[in-house]
């Protein structure tokens, strides 16, 4: 049997209560903190003996360490790296150097990076801004100029920002790293020089990223770099096709022989703006010299008793926890797992805060932005007023202030009790479409996401950083970690991280099924935060994934949802868990069936 039949075909009284009344008696179950399970009749064991149906398979459990990552090498990289003795930032730095070469299509060091940190020394979240200005000699008069429909072009030198993501790996080793530098970028040069076999989704995307850049008009002023490492000799890679990449090996021995200065201030910045005066963009090696990350605070709100922080900065981090704290005004657990109810809630909590999203973040260092008002439990409360279980909320608008789209995600653990929680980024698409003479990576295309209206606080200025869409993801309990996840993905980030706290909390699913649950997609609100498609109903689009029951499907039509059918843009999961037996730790690790990536743990 299908493994999501049971959702699929669930009985319409169980799949479709009437929304004001919730699911009826025991359909959603209760949580309750350190159970490991709990018995109700629409999670089962089906064609498994334990778990839920749905599940695609159980985590993996270690004691020493644990990696969760898109690509099964990588995965070995950080085990591996974590078994020589590294941290988990060491282990964290490997993959990630991994993935910009076997993952290119979401991740490289062209692209800006974020993390939260578990440091069992401080006992507390740390967080980790690793995001780039636009190039100070490209003024807005000149982004206007080259604007299409009223935004930033998705391609090309316009969009291209400073790259935060070596500089980020640089201060995460400084402060936390075990291993030597050099060592941690032997896994990734090593699969660079001898070739990897390319899984099919990134040879899906990478076939597709290639011929975006390649039509007319596409904006991208050249494509010979791209097509020479990715095209294999033809328009891209098939399922199973060796790619090599000697420039980005290179690239890499540069970086760990020279340490971030060679990146920023040394060759390779060099090379860099030789590269961007001769196609005519803007990037100079003064704006990489200038550029430096930041440790920031994390923001926490409390959700049932889970502590979940995100960061603030210029990204959307701050959304998952506006979402939650207006869903916890409502009764989650009795409207029920998949039920229209559930859904509908989290859709209407999702289009509250993505109007403030829209409205409101932005670059603090150039706007104010009202970070505490936004994720006060006070806010929640006024915003949760306005949904109603019956019917959707028309018109939608951002609070009132008071005075005053293609991404990686991993998680790593180690020994110690360190956990990492990354996520890095070229944007959409695999990024700008431009890679620097023969240094074997892409620039990101972030710069899409700043504003051209006169007066938002995230309009276009030169050094200023784009608003940002990569967000990790933590959770803690009774001031403990307890996860370190991330829902890689544009704006469905906030949407997956608060459908996986949710379906923890709420159902009480373990970290496996938390994330092969079907989800949710709402695209589009009212205000254009770059990646919104103007031409969706008035409403948004409401993507469902397949095993959603087909009688919540037809409830949330009937009440007016607009319904779209699933196109693969629901993201990509990655969690560890964090738990004690007795006085032993127990790392829980899990990964996203809809990625071609793996967890392990020893």
């Amino acid at each position: 049997m299908d493994r999501r039949a049971f959702l699929a075909s669930l009985p319409a009284a169980a799949a479709a209560p009437a929304l004001a009344q919730g699911a009826g008696p025991g359909h959603g179950g209760r949580w309750t903190p350190g159970a490991d399970r709990f018995d109700r009749p629409d999670v089962h064991a089906g064609d498994r003996p334990v778990g839920a149906s749905f599940a695609s398979r159980t985590a993996v459990y270690g004691l020493s360490g644990a990696v969760g990552t898109a690509h099964p090498l990588a995965t070995l990289a950080g085990i591996e790296t974590l078994k020589r003795g590294g941290s988990a930032v060491d282990a964290t730095i490997a993959v990630n150097a991994c993935l910009g070469l076997l993952e290119p299509t979401a991740s490289g060091i062209g692209g800006d990076c974020y993390a939260m940190i578990w440091d069992p020394k401080a006992g507390k979240v740390q967080g980790l801004a690793g995001s780039g200005g636009s190039p100070r000699g490209l003024s807005l008069e000149t982004v206007r100029a080259k604007a299409v429909n009223g935004a930033l072009p998705p391609l090309g030198a316009i969009s291209v920002s400073v790259p935060g993501t070596v500089d980020g790996w640089w201060m995460m080793h400084q402060r936390y790293g075990k291993l030597k530098w050099e060592a941690l970028f032997e896994p990734a040069i090593h699969y660079a020089e001898q070739g990897v076999p390319v899984p099919d989704m990134i040879a899906f995307y990478i076939r597709r990223a290639l011929a975006n850049f390649r039509k007319p008009g596409s904006g991208v002023e050249e494509t010979d770099n791209a097509m020479r490492i990715w095209g294999l000799g033809g328009e891209g890679p098939r399922p199973g096709s060796v790619l090599r990449n000697p420039d980005l090996a290179r690239t890499y021995r540069t970086i760990a022989r020279g340490g971030r200065d060679a990146y920023y201030k040394g060759e390779i910045a060099e090379v860099i703006d030789a590269y961007f005066r001769r196609i005519g963009g803007w990037l100079r090696k003064e704006d990489l010299a200038a550029h430096r990350g930041e440790w920031i605070e994390p923001h926490v709100t409390h959700y049932r008793g889970v502590g979940v922080h995100a960061l603030g900065a210029n990204t959307q981090g701050i959304a998952t926890l506006q979402m939650l704290n207006i869903l916890e005004h409502f009764d989650m657990a009795g409207a029920g797992f998949q039920s229209p109810l559930s859904i509908h809630l989290q859709i209407e909590a999702k289009r509250l805060a993505y109007e403030d999203r829209a409205r409101y973040y932005a670059d603090p260092h150039f706007a104010q932005v009202p970070v505490e008002w936004l994720i006060s439990k006070e806010y929640a409360a006024e915003r949760a007023k306005l949904i109603r279980p019956d019917r959707i909320l028309t018109p939608v608008y951002p609070g009132q202030a008071p005075s005053r789209g293609d991404t990686t995600y991993f998680s790593v653990a180690d020994a110690d009790g360190m956990m990492v929680s990354m996520i890095q980024s070229n944007f959409r698409g695999m990024g700008s479409g431009l890679v620097a003479d023969g240094l074997g990576f892409m620039f990101q295309d972030r710069g899409q996401l700043f504003s051209l209206k006169d007066g938002h606080p995230n309009l276009y200025a030169p050094g200023k950083r784009p608003f940002q869409t990569i967000i990790p993801g933590f959770a803690t309990r009774g001031g403990q970690p307890w996860m370190s996840f991330g829902v890689m993905g544009g704006d469905m980030q906030p949407q997956g991280q608060t459908q996986i706290i949710v379906n923890r909390r709420d159902y009480g699913l373990e970290i496996q099924a938390a994330g092969d649950s079907p989800r949710w997609h709402h695209e589009g609100s009212s205000q254009s935060m770059g990646e919104d498609d103007r031409s969706l109903p008035t409403n948004g689009l409401l993507r469902l994934e397949s095993g959603v029951p087909e009688a919540t499907k037809k409830a949330l039509a009937a009440m007016g949802w607009t319904i779209g059918g699933p196109d693969g843009g629901f993201g990509r999961y990655e969690c560890i868990e964090h738990r004690m037996d007795g006085r032993t730790r127990v790392y829980a690790a899990a990964s996203e069936m809809r990625a071609d990536g793996c967890a392990l743990a020893y």
